[in-house]
């Protein structure tokens, strides 16, 4: 009785029986097959007819997209083993009637953990292998990746919603659970926020106050009790805290150190946590800003919102040709990072050269790579000219929207001194001025702005 043994490592300390048991749970149970798909090496089986059997289960898997009934495996069995051996066939033949005649296989439940356990063991060990070459590249990104992948492979597996048995999910109050940006207009159209799992972008160009949207949208959290972490690859964390303080105070930057007592005051009583994280530009990755937030997890901080200003000034995991397929790929990790840490995510994005001076920001004047915009839930264009910043007017635009309609333009009031911003009308494109303030006040702000400039200020 010709039994074809194979090299370790491989199920032969479990035995003949474990083994066959195995084969067939393989065919026999989805969920637990499309695990062993990720991990088994067909080769850890002992036995030579077991490998084979194995072998035309995964094939099937592969090239139907599909796991194979019992009359599917018949008809393989009859049909795709004719460049084996007579013996090799009888063998096979025979261990799928003996599988099926006992109907019922006992310890199922033993045989698939420890075949798991076994298998994923293997797959980190050749992982770990791979990683000890990677570290004379100084590829440090890429062994996280390996190391986390292996790590992944063959757990547990959501099998997604489940279109009937799911149904009353889909009527669940809430079930996006949305962060509200704090501008009521914008949140009625947008579905209430950004949901858990989704990420938003704001797009202007340079100077034109994305940073000033983000701390505004993360305060805005903050204050209904959300839990943020702030990601900073330009300002140092002290300054972010700064606009922080005045955007929950009122009180305006310049003056909040003559007013200590007042900011501490006053933020004592915010709900949410915020934690601000600063990382020189191109020094970190998505990979770094992960790990960062599993030690924030560790440490008890579960985090609702990640704010990152801004994606594009991140590293890249990989390092490609072209500069837009690398920003393409950080977006795209963002998005995967959103969604697997369960947490809404909001950055910006710069615009392009011929955005300077437009009165509206669409997402054709996104810089270097549109795709940024493709995973997106929410995309918005902020404008504001020069005249726009010394009246504290501008214009948000809702270029894209997947939770409701897009397109519409709103004047907004920003005020950067004390991160105040408002959501006002709808923008009319026949008017080429959009005033919020009076002229009084105008030439007021511009005189305070000058005598700060002439005193060794900046403006």
């Amino acid at each position: 009785n010709e039994e074809n043994v194979v090299a370790t490592p491989s199920f032969t300390s479990f035995g003949k029986t474990f083994q066959e048991r195995l084969a067939f749970l393989i065919l026999e149970d989805r969920v637990f097959s499309d695990r062993m798909l990720e991990v088994l090496n067909i080769e850890f089986f002992e036995l030579k007819y077991l490998q084979v059997f194995a072998d035309r289960i995964f094939d099937y898997k592969n090239k139907f997209r599909t796991h194979p009934s019992r009359e599917a495996i018949e008809i393989l069995l009859r049909t795709s083993l004719e460049k084996e051996n007579d013996i090799l066939k009888k063998q096979i033949r025979d261990f799928y009637a003996k599988m099926v005649s006992e109907s019922n296989i006992g310890d199922s439940e033993f045989i698939k953990t420890e075949s798991l356990d076994f298998c994923r063991k293997q797959k980190l060990a050749e992982a770990m292998i791979k990683s000890s070459s990677l570290i004379k590249t100084n590829s440090f990104d890429e062994i996280s990746k390996v190391i986390n992948n292996a790590l992944k492979a063959g757990a547990e597996i959501d099998n997604g919603h489940d279109y009937i048995k799911d149904f009353e999910k889909r009527y669940v109050e809430n079930v996006r659970n949305p962060i509200p940006t704090g501008w009521d207009k914008i949140d009625e159209l947008i579905g209430g926020g950004l949901g858990k799992k989704e990420y938003g972008i704001v797009l202007a160009s340079s100077g034109g106050g994305k940073s000033m949207i983000l701390t505004h949208v993360a305060a805005n959290a903050l204050k209904l009790g959300y839990n943020v972490i702030f990601y900073t690859l330009e300002l140092s964390p002290e300054v972010i805290g700064l606009r922080f303080d005045a955007c929950l105070t009122g009180i305006p930057i310049d003056e909040l150190r003559d007013n200590k007592k007042d900011v501490i005051s006053d933020i004592q009583h915010i709900k949410g946590q915020l934690i601000i994280k600063h990382f020189a530009k191109k020094s970190a990755s998505i990979v770094t800003v992960r790990n960062h937030i599993s030690r924030m997890k560790n440490q008890g901080l579960i985090p609702d919102l990640i704010v990152l200003d801004y994606l594009d000034l991140l590293k890249p995991s990989k390092v490609r040709q072209e500069l837009r397929h690398e920003i393409g790929e950080t977006y795209d990790e963002f998005e995967t990072m959103c969604q697997e840490e369960n947490v809404a995510g909001f950055s910006a994005s710069q615009t392009n050269r011929g955005s300077y001076g437009s009165s509206v920001i669409t997402m054709e004047q996104t810089s270097e790579a549109l795709n940024k915009n493709f995973g997106a839930y929410l995309t918005l264009g902020l404008s504001r000219t020069q005249d726009d910043k010394t009246r504290n007017t501008g214009r948000l635009t809702i270029c894209k929207n997947r939770n409701g309609p897009d397109g519409m333009t709103f004047n907004i009031f920003m005020d950067t001194s004390v991160v105040d911003i408002k959501v006002m009308d709808e923008f009319d494109p026949k008017q080429n001025v959009v005033s919020l303030v009076n002229e009084e006040e105008t030439k007021r702000r511009m005189r305070v702005k000058y005598e700060k400039f002439k005193n060794g200020g900046n403006l």
